[in-house]
């Protein structure tokens, strides 16, 4: 394929950043506290990232583990602080308990990042209904990608969903115009399928360092995935 794929890695600080763009991510999302699977960093931590590499930086919006959005007022005010820092792309999702979309705290937020871009994350994972979910929030302003294992359970599980809803978005099918960014428990062997099937957008954690979390990115972990998207 002449199209090179979007290889997001995640980054919580300026030594990750500096390692993964050297790796060859082409973005980064940027969190904090993955034990939580993955929070709103700091104004600080934003400020040294953004200092330290050139590559777009997508923010997390989200205060707390699990998929409900908590204290709305809350969630406006560090998207405030982020946009002041310069944050000009975002990473935000939010169900209510019975696994529908917060419209409430979505546009609130959404409203708040007016004019830039943003990832729908993995809560469509945990949503009641996908395509009803994608349906309700297709006409939100600056909603670009989703990032999607296609199961809870991570891309094992997910594939099938994954290829019908690649296969969904090349036929236009209203809710499917985004990019889908696979991420979730992805491996270098899943690539092969996903690229077949039209995929160009994938985002890895765990996997870029094999160390663990408590390790910093591996530019050379990197660098292979890199290698293998290009190949």
């Amino acid at each position: 394929m002449n199209n090179r794929a979007v290889l997001e890695v995640i980054a919580l600080d300026a030594q990750d950043a500096v390692a993964a763009r050297s790796g060859g991510a082409d973005r980064l999302e940027l969190v904090t506290d993955m034990a939580a699977d993955g929070l709103t960093p700091s104004r600080e931590t934003f400020g040294r990232v953004r200092a330290a590499v050139d590559i777009p930086l997508r923010v997390m919006l989200r205060l707390a583990d699990g998929f409900l959005a908590g204290d709305i007022d809350e969630l406006v005010r560090a998207a405030q602080g982020m946009r002041a820092e310069g944050a000009d792309e975002f990473v935000l999702g939010f169900l209510d308990a019975e696994g529908n979309p917060d419209l409430v705290a979505v546009e609130r937020v959404v409203a708040e990042i007016e004019g830039c871009r943003w990832t729908f994350h993995r809560a469509i994972d945990r949503a009641a209904d996908r395509d009803a979910l994608r349906k309700r929030i297709a006409e939100l302003p600056g909603l670009d990608t989703y990032l999607t294992a296609g199961a809870a359970e991570g891309v094992d599980a997910g594939l099938p969903v994954l290829l019908a809803e690649a296969e969904a978005g090349r036929r236009g099918a209203p809710g499917y115009q985004a990019q889908l960014l696979v991420g979730g428990g992805l491996r270098l062997d899943h690539l092969p399928e996903l690229r077949a099937a039209g995929i160009d957008a994938f985002h890895i954690g765990g996997a870029a360092r094999p160390g663990g979390w408590e390790a910093p990115v591996s530019a050379d972990a990197v660098r292979e995935w890199r290698t293998r998207l290009d190949g």
